[in-house]
């Protein structure tokens, strides 16, 4: 058993780390993407020693080559505020004020608007890039985090006190034993396999294409999703002119639309989106991923446990990923901090039963998008669902809620009295 370590302890461990790093971590997190890196330094926070294992180099900062733009669900700044880093993401911030929902070729819509929850905002705008400069900045400024970058798990053998795991690194062969092991690694999880938790895959058959265009007006801090046949479409508020532009497209019409030049692009998300938003001017770099749903068949097995989409990828529609990722690894540590021994079972049988709820509603809601709301054939029912939605003050308090980021037991990082 590793207990958790005091603070009598720490310095002793930080030179054990730092001189012998073969030997003992409490915990490994391997994926130091944005949920990994979220957990770590909660973790930090807290005073826990962690060692995050990340695929790739330390990311250079003010690095362009990610166009995605991150909604962020009210909680989730709550959270990201608890652990420290929203002071230095607010400057390039957009508030969320409103969102309107809408059908192409359905009557009605649903707005949701953050004075009828009496907040300042939804929610908030962030480019990717940005929080990944950000987390950079504060992983390297931790004092309980150890890196191991550019490093891959290749192997692990289980016994009751943990895992004995075999990484391949640029250094060469490292052997680290682990007595939690927490798998942030992605869709394609290492971890989730090694560990033999079964994985269901569900194939939408579309690609989401990201990036950003310029707009004739201001948004105002108003967001919008339109669902069509070809997929859903939303437009992001960023500051000035911008606006971050989610787009699905079928996958076999994918290579098409990413080939277009800038102003056949424009006319082609434009007719997508509508006019709700105004004309689309100019449009930026573009990026295009394949959607498909992956669910763990289990979120722990003895002393491991998955967070983000290594427990669960869902489809972009609602830009649920990370909030629901960041929701994962918060609830971890919230428990963590709390015990004596990091792999307990009653600790991972608590974790899997706070995040159920959550979780399941989340999937549900993002499949139920996917599926019903941009099909075809449904016009007249989509219609009556939108008119119901917005027309049913509990529905709509429902709806803001939820699109808030707060359902089922959340971790108390994320939590605020609201009016």
């Amino acid at each position: 058993m590793l207990p958790l370590l005091r603070s009598s302890r720490r310095s002793a461990y930080h030179a054990l780390m730092t001189n012998a790093l073969d030997r003992i971590a409490p915990i490994v997190i391997v994926g130091g993407g944005l949920v990994g890196s979220s957990l770590a330094l909660a973790l930090d926070r807290a005073g826990i020693e962690c060692l995050l294992v990340e695929a790739a180099a330390p990311r250079p900062a003010g690095a362009q080559a990610e166009t995605r733009n991150l909604a962020l669900a009210r909680a989730t700044v709550n959270g990201l505020r608890t652990i420290g880093l929203w002071s230095f993401l607010a400057a390039s911030a957009q508030p969320i004020t409103r969102i309107r929902v809408s059908r192409a070729g359905a009557f009605g819509s649903v707005q949701l608007d953050a004075a009828e929850a009496g907040v300042d905002a939804l929610g908030w705008t962030v480019p990717a890039r940005v929080l990944g400069d950000v987390l950079e900045k504060a992983l390297k400024a931790a004092s309980h985090v150890h890196r191991m970058p550019e490093a891959r798990l290749v192997g692990m053998g289980a016994d009751p006190a943990g895992y004995a795991l075999s990484l391949e690194t640029s250094a060469g062969s490292r052997d680290v034993r682990a007595g939690l092991l927490v798998g942030a690694d992605g869709t394609n999880s290492s971890v989730r396999a090694m560990l033999g938790i079964q994985a269901h895959v569900h194939d939408y058959r579309q690609s989401l294409i990201v990036g950003e265009v310029r707009c004739a007006r201001q948004l105002g801090g108003g967001a919008s999703e339109r669902f069509t046949a070809a997929g859903p479409v939303a437009l992001l508020p960023l500051p000035e002119f911008r606006a971050g532009l989610v787009l699905g497209v079928a996958t076999e019409h994918v290579g098409q639309v990413m080939a277009l030049d800038d102003r056949d692009f424009l006319a082609y998300a434009q007719a997508r989106l509508g006019w709700q938003a105004g004309r689309l001017v100019a449009s930026g770099a573009r990026q295009a991923w394949p959607i498909r749903r992956v669910l763990s068949s289990a979120l722990t097995a003895p002393r491991a446990v998955l967070v983000g989409n290594a427990a669960q990828t869902v489809h972009p529609v609602a830009a649920q990923g990370f909030n629901l990722g960041l929701r994962d690894a918060l609830t971890l540590a919230e428990l963590l901090v709390r015990s004596n021994d990091l792999g307990a079972a009653a600790l991972l049988d608590a974790y899997a039963s706070r995040r159920a709820d959550d979780r399941v509603g989340v999937l549900r809601m993002t499949h139920a998008l996917a599926t019903l709301a941009c099909g075809s054939g449904f016009s007249g029912l989509q219609s009556l669902a939108l008119m119901a939605m917005d027309g049913l003050p509990l529905v709509r308090r429902r709806l803001l809620r939820h699109g808030m980021g707060w359902r089922g037991m959340p971790p108390r990082a994320v939590l605020e009295a609201l009016p």
